[in-house]
């Protein structure tokens, strides 16, 4: 339990420093922002759906065998992301504010985003629990797609009145959210036995929601060439790919 707790803090450490990556959108062009984020996203979405299918679902099986439980918590996993975006009115965005992409307030971001961060401890505390490779490859999974959101956030904080340095202090506070969250869930989850039969398939059922919810349809909001197409296929292949990799040399 030891080894696992290190690894949490650490791994939600780093997660909540991933906020500070917003600082880069003035080091780069916004063409050339757009073009990286767009294959950033396409690669988080293999990955979340690799994580899903290759290390949350198999272990969770593999513990516990095939049971209706584990559905029904897959499908509460979706349902409370569904409540995230449908009632709290935050949308887990990915692409910078412009006039043709407009985004929420940015009080009731930090509201949505802080939730976000908290959940996503609680899921990377609850993989380390499990063990210590689920706990690497869901780490992996929630950076990649934590960093074209944190700038997507940076964006929305600016556009919403902000200056730079508040938009980045407010975003690591929320960013902060991620360690509370893993210490609730070890709090939780040394009181409650087989913790990871509920923590593991409601993080893949978060995982497949923010996948086909908010990442995926990212790519098909605007028609793009078919040699763009065919990179962000790749870049979607290569995030399955990379949570493949992580199975076969653990």
């Amino acid at each position: 339990m030891l080894e696992s707790l290190l690894y949490a803090f650490i791994s939600v450490g780093i997660v909540s420093l991933i906020s500070l990556v917003g600082v880069l959108t003035f080091a780069i062009s916004g063409n050339f922002l757009r073009r990286i984020l767009i294959l950033l996203v396409s690669f988080a979405a293999g990955a979340l759906l690799g994580d899903v299918f290759i290390h949350l679902l198999p272990e969770v099986v593999k513990e516990f065998g095939f049971r209706l439980e584990i559905s029904l918590y897959v499908l509460v996993g979706i349902l409370i992301f569904f409540i995230l975006e449908k009632f709290i009115q935050w949308r887990h965005c990915h692409m910078p504010t412009t006039k043709a992409h407009a985004h929420p307030v940015a009080l009731m971001n930090l509201i949505g985003d802080g939730l976000h961060n908290l959940i996503d401890g609680m899921i990377i505390a609850g993989s380390y629990i499990a063990s210590i490779q689920l706990g690497i490859a869901t780490t992996i999974a929630v950076v990649l797609h934590e960093i074209p959101q944190e700038m997507g956030d940076f964006g929305i904080l600016l556009h919403g009145g902000f200056n730079k340095v508040k938009a980045l202090f407010f975003n690591f506070v929320t960013a902060l959210f991620a360690v509370l969250g893993a210490v609730i869930a070890f709090i939780i989850g040394s009181g409650i036995e087989n913790f990871s039969l509920y923590m593991i398939p409601i993080t893949a059922g978060g995982f497949i929601y923010i996948a086909g919810s908010d990442l995926i349809p990212e790519l098909h909001k605007t028609c793009v060439p078919a040699s763009k197409s065919v990179a962000q296929l790749i870049a979607f292949v290569l995030g399955m790919f990379v949570m493949l990799l992580l199975l076969l040399v653990g």
